[in-house]
């Protein structure tokens, strides 16, 4: 016991002369150096007197009737990056924030409930939002003046005015800061809605029909700029093409797959996708790399390739999850957050997409007699060029088409695609690295760890399911409490913020996939003990809908309720999805009753603005159309599940037991010697089969 703790002590002792060594490195030190987010530390030796948010930075600030800045972002925004340049690390911009104001730094992805309530308020003020988001607030933390991005005069002059008005005029901003509570608190008000349920297939074509609208059906992705992947809505609009047979839908689809991966936002070098496209072609990414959009994309291209057979999506996800293994991945087998856009030059200076570009003097050096058929290949002219000499990588033909026009074969363009990809990959590993924000979040290990699932059943890699496997086993141990609570967050062992809905949503859809893969009942019974957890913690019976927070978490001005699908679905949504699965799993007809008031009184905000709205229509699939229970008993069932999931069948979910079970789909269903598969809708089932070609017969 003793020898701990001494080795306790040298490590308090090292972490301390180290902290030291860096504060006398540094002009300035300030109160995030205690933090664990990369992206407050990255803010740690700023002039100005950063603090993070808690009840005592709270507390001063009304002790000392000081106006609050808070301001938001994340470790991988360029922009966030370029507002600290120019104006947090300038010591006189630092002068005037630390006279007139507490100042506080927040990281978005560790702290989501803060950035919602001031990314409405910004919405509300400006009609827009984005990051890095700056605010001033009352003391009470009311807003009452904010914005994005700031140039440093801008800045500078906006502080002046707002800090003279709060000392010769402060009931002024009391009347505003009242008036924009009220009007983010009416943000996320959802209405009852008490007419009767009508979940029907006509609903979801009109909506599609006014979505339809504005799909770009040559370049793919919707006719606007920036582009963002959005996977939920190609996930959505895959299936209902699927299961209404429109093949024109069905094309547009798989168009906008193929034109996103044949694009410069994905890293056709190194695998992974960048955020988002900054052009109509998918050309020129926003070069940072997210968790979340590569975890969704690897479920979203391996059900692609379930209906195509493309060799391509499946190189797609195998490079991508090559990408996660490589650079996302810790020890642990938990899931790292992102990869920053900047990262230095040759000079030293850092700059958005150095370590992604190419000049042809480059190119030509590295691929010597290759150079002519790779630029052609993946265009080093005027369509791939970028700027200041740069090319970005993009494709524009396919293998079969590209062969035909250069005269080689497909297996020699394949070879030759490898080593082009090891010669640059090699030279690229020697460039100066893009920061890691090596913070884990649950919720997006949950995603990735559901991608990872979903490769893993259409592709057959065990090494997938391995993966999958360690970080479900590494959410559970470390992130479950014993309450079946989770933690939001975790670095250096340590977790510290309290989950938010987004959380157990994610944990819960994950944990039902792997049950259905692994069929160890173990991960079925989480999800359930989480569910429970969030009803008690989260759920509003009256409106029939999930707050993102806790009742157990400190309050914010506002408790807000997450329930549009963006880049990443709505926890609502998700939560709808699940409940439905699980009163199916459990007969627990309370569960199938509460998604269905949840999706009834979302149903209303769809039709206008469906792209918004996909995870929900994705939703009202299983109510309109035929959803099947496949229950599959017998010795065999490991290998008729694997021949199931070769087919793309997305309106259905699996029990499997091996032995005889008391389980409400599997119950009194086992016959010694056999292997039969159940195939029912609504408590309905055909007669039991063992083959599973009559079973998908079942389900046409």
């Amino acid at each position: 016991m003793k020898h701990w703790f001494f080795y306790a002590l040298m490590i308090m002792t090292s972490c301390t002369i180290q902290n030291k060594k860096t504060m006398e490195q540094h002009t300035y030190t300030n109160d995030l150096i205690d933090e664990s987010s990369p992206y407050l530390l990255q803010h740690a030796h700023n002039p100005v007197d950063w603090k993070p948010w808690n009840e005592n930075v709270l507390d001063q600030a009304k002790k000392e009737n000081k106006l609050i800045i808070i301001s938001i972002g994340y470790a991988a925004c360029h922009w966030c990056h370029v507002m600290e340049h120019e104006s947090f690390e300038d010591p006189k911009v630092a002068e005037l924030m630390n006279a007139s104001f507490v100042n506080i730094k927040v990281d978005r992805e560790e702290r989501p409930d803060i950035d919602q309530v001031y990314m409405n308020a910004v919405q509300l003020m400006t009609g827009s939002g984005g990051w890095p988001l700056n605010v001033v607030a009352l003391p009470d933390g009311r807003p009452v003046w904010g914005g994005t991005y700031f140039p440093k005069g801008n800045w500078i002059e906006a502080l002046q005015q707002i800090a003279n008005l709060h000392k010769k005029q402060p009931e002024k901003l009391v009347e505003y800061a009242e008036k924009l509570e009220q009007g983010i608190k009416a943000i996320d008000l959802i209405e009852t809605n008490s007419d009767a349920l009508n979940f029907s297939k006509d609903f979801i074509a009109s909506a599609v029909k006014k979505w339809s609208a504005n799909f770009d059906h040559k370049l793919g992705g919707t006719k606007r700029v920036p582009k963002f992947m959005m996977p939920n809505n190609y996930q959505f609009l895959l299936r209902y093409a699927h299961q209404t047979q429109d093949e024109k839908l069905r094309e547009y689809v798989l168009n906008t797959l193929t034109k996103i991966s044949f694009g410069g936002v994905y890293d056709h070098i190194g695998g992974g996708f960048s955020r988002y496209s900054t052009d109509a072609k998918w050309h020129i990414p926003h070069f940072e790399k997210m968790l979340y959009d590569n975890a969704q994309l690897v479920s979203l291209y391996s059900d692609a390739y379930l209906t195509t057979k493309d060799p391509w999506f499946e190189n797609v996800v195998n490079e991508t999850l090559n990408f996660i293994s490589r650079e996302l991945t810790s020890d642990e087998g938990a899931f790292y957050s992102s990869l920053d856009a900047d990262s230095k030059t040759l000079d030293g200076e850092l700059e958005e997409g150095a370590f992604y570009v190419w000049t042809k003097e480059e190119l030509s050096t590295l691929l010597k007699d290759d150079y002519q058929l790779f630029s052609n290949y993946y265009n080093v002219n005027s369509y791939g060029f970028w700027e200041k000499d740069n090319y970005v990588l993009i494709r524009k033909d396919h293998d079969h088409t590209f062969c035909n026009e250069n005269d080689i074969k497909l297996e020699s363009l394949r070879k030759k695609r490898a080593q082009w990809k090891k010669t640059l990959h090699q030279h690229r590993e020697k460039r100066s690295r893009p920061r890691l924000d090596d913070k884990t979040l649950t919720s997006w290990n949950a995603l990735m760890l559901k991608g990872y699932i979903d490769a893993y059943t259409t592709f057959g890699n065990v090494d997938f399911l391995n993966a999958a496997v360690k970080n479900a086993t590494f959410i559970k141990n470390q992130q479950l409490k014993k309450d079946y609570s989770l933690f939001h967050n975790y670095k250096n062992g340590k977790s510290n913020v309290n989950g938010y809905l987004e959380d157990y949503a994610t944990v819960i859809e994950a944990f039902i996939v792997l049950y259905q893969t692994t069929f160890d009942t173990e991960w079925l019974d989480i999800s359930k003990h989480l569910t429970e957890y969030a009803l008690t913690h989260f759920f509003d019976k009256e409106k029939n809908i999930f707050y993102f927070t806790s009742d157990e978490d400190p309050k914010l001005i506002a408790r807000t309720i997450e329930s549009s699908d963006n880049v990443i679905p709505a926890s609502n949504s998700i939560m709808a999805k699940n409940l439905f699965l699980l009163s199916h799993y459990y007969d627990v007809p309370e569960y199938k009753k509460i998604s269905e008031q949840m999706l009834h009184n979302i149903q209303p905000q769809i039709t206008p603005y469906a792209s918004s709205y996909s995870n929900w229509l994705d939703q009202m699939l299983n109510f309109s159309f035929n959803f099947y229970e496949i229950a599959i008993t017998g010795k065999e069932s490991k290998s008729k599940v694997e021949e199931l999931n070769k087919s793309y069948i997305p309106n259905k979910l699996i029990a499997v037991s091996r032995s005889d079970s008391e389980r409400v789909l599997l119950k009194n269903r086992y016959v010694d010697d056999k292997t039969l598969i159940y195939v029912c809708v609504q408590n309905t089932c055909k007669y039991p089969v063992e083959s599973v070609k009559e079973a998908i017969e079942f389900l046409e």
